[in-house]
């Protein structure tokens, strides 16, 4: 992980810990510039780190940042959502799509389609390709494997 750019506050702001709760503004693009998620043109996103609402290596990057800072961190795949697991490209039967899913017949390669986990949980998977009898998804996450830019404004850190 490395800090391309940093502007800090004048003072003694309280810094984010493990357990904060946080106001700011987000940006996580690709390399080339392109957008996956801004909080910048709309409200400022709230969370309270180590429950799950960033990726544990996103909250990392804001350890030790303070109240009214901004930065940009590139992010190997790494250090953002992991390298792309080949084993994660799987079959899935139709018939168990069916069954077991939100599957409708006139899903598109490229859809995503949400699975039910055991227990109650959801998960989803990229349709791939679809067959005569079963359907090939990648259930890694959609930003596996790429090089991101995370820019964070934070706003208040309690």
């Amino acid at each position: 992980m490395t800090s391309q750019t940093s502007v800090s506050p004048a003072g003694g702001a309280p810094t984010v810990q493990p357990d904060s709760f946080l106001t700011l503004h987000y940006r996580i693009a690709l390399e080339d510039g392109t957008t996956v998620v801004s909080t910048f043109e709309d409200k400022p996103a709230t969370l309270l780190l180590g429950q799950g609402q960033l990726a544990p290596t996103l909250e990392q990057a804001l350890l030790g940042m303070s109240a009214g800072q901004r930065m940009t961190y590139r992010l190997s795949p790494e250090h953002a959502f992991g390298p792309r697991n080949p084993d994660l490209l799987q079959q899935v039967s139709l018939n168990l799509l069916r069954e077991n899913s939100s599957f409708e017949e006139s899903y598109e390669p490229g859809d995503l389609v949400e699975f039910n986990a055991p227990g109650g949980g959801k998960y989803a998977g990229v349709l791939k390709e679809l067959g005569a009898t079963s359907a090939l998804f990648d259930f890694n996450h959609p930003l596996a494997g790429q090089t991101i830019l995370f820019d964070v404004q934070l706003i208040g850190v309690m």
